[in-house]
This record gives structure tokens, sequence and C-alpha cells, in this order.
């Protein structure tokens, strides 16, 4: 019997760094999560997906050190938008630090519970929050749609290696 040698697999042990770029590679929808308040919040997200068909449930990430967690920690309701490809200009307003985006971005209404409601997007959704749940230094917010509304034409707007972009074809 003949002995083989299998080499080791070559790799890295995966730190923050090799973590970040990883996923950097990984291409991403890009939505814009809005909650209820005085004054409302707002942000950016990336790691949003359905969860559930049945009961219809999606999911957002969200770290504990935002600037919008007390917001979201408050929300009954989140409206969840999923922006095309012409709108990075609104991701970079809704994931930029320190400002009153809703003043920046003044394309907006109030919708059903208070929950404003961007203009332009590809769709949105109005969802209930069921449950968080604390992943280390994020929490995985759940949430139920109640009423939604999409396009029927347009491309999203992606986010990958670091820069907003729209799918080739």
């Amino acid at each position: 019997m003949t002995t083989v040698e299998i080499e080791a697999p070559i790799g890295q042990p995966v730190d923050d760094q090799l973590f970040r770029t990883w996923f950097r590679r990984q291409a991403s929808s890009v939505v814009v999560v809005t909650v209820a308040g005085d004054p409302p919040a707002g942000f950016t997200a990336t790691s949003f997906t359905s969860l559930s068909l049945h009961p219809p449930l999606v999911s957002v990430c969200l770290n504990r050190d935002s600037s919008s967690w007390p917001a979201m920690v408050r929300a009954g309701h989140i409206g969840v938008h999923l922006l095309g490809a012409d709108q990075s200009a609104v991701a970079g307003t809704f994931a930029t630090h320190g400002i009153d985006r809703f003043a920046a971005h003044r394309d907006w209404r109030y919708g059903p519970r208070g929950v404003p409601l961007l203009d332009g997007a590809l769709g949105w959704l109005l969802c209930r929050v069921t449950q968080f749940v604390p992943a280390g230094d994020h929490a995985i917010v759940i949430a139920a749609p109640l009423l939604g509304s999409h396009e029927p034409a347009g491309e999203p707007l992606l986010y990958h290696d670091g820069h907003y972009t729209r799918p080739a074809h």
C-alpha cells in the first residue's frame, strides 16, 4: 500500500483584518433601515436578508454601539428600503456618522406608524420588530413585514470591495 502525504491547507488564522477583507469581497445589496422617533433614526446596512417565508420574516444586523441602536431598541416598527443602483449618495448619507441624516436627505415622508419612508427606493417594507438576538458586538433584528411596495424595474445598489457599484451584465 502506498502512503500519500497530503499537504496541509494553506491559510492563516482568521483575525479582524482577514475577516473584514474576506467579507468585502462578498457583493451585498444595500438597504437603508429607518426607525420612527423624535428625531427619526436611520442607517445603511448590507446585512439584510429574508429569514422565513412562513411566516414572513426578515433580518438585519446592527452594531450595538451604533448611534441608531437606542432608537432601534425602542422601535416597534422599522422601514427597510432596497436602494437602486443610482442611490449611492443616499447610502453614503445614511452611513455618515455625526449628522442629521434626515435633514441631509430630504426625499422622505412619514409612513404608517410614523416610520420614515424614503422616496425613490426600488422597494420598501414596513416591518414589525419581533426579536433581538445578541451576536457579538451586533444584534440580529428580526422583523415581520406588514406592508410593502416595489418598482417593477431597476437594478439594485451593491456594495463590493469597499465601494458602491451596480450589477454587471
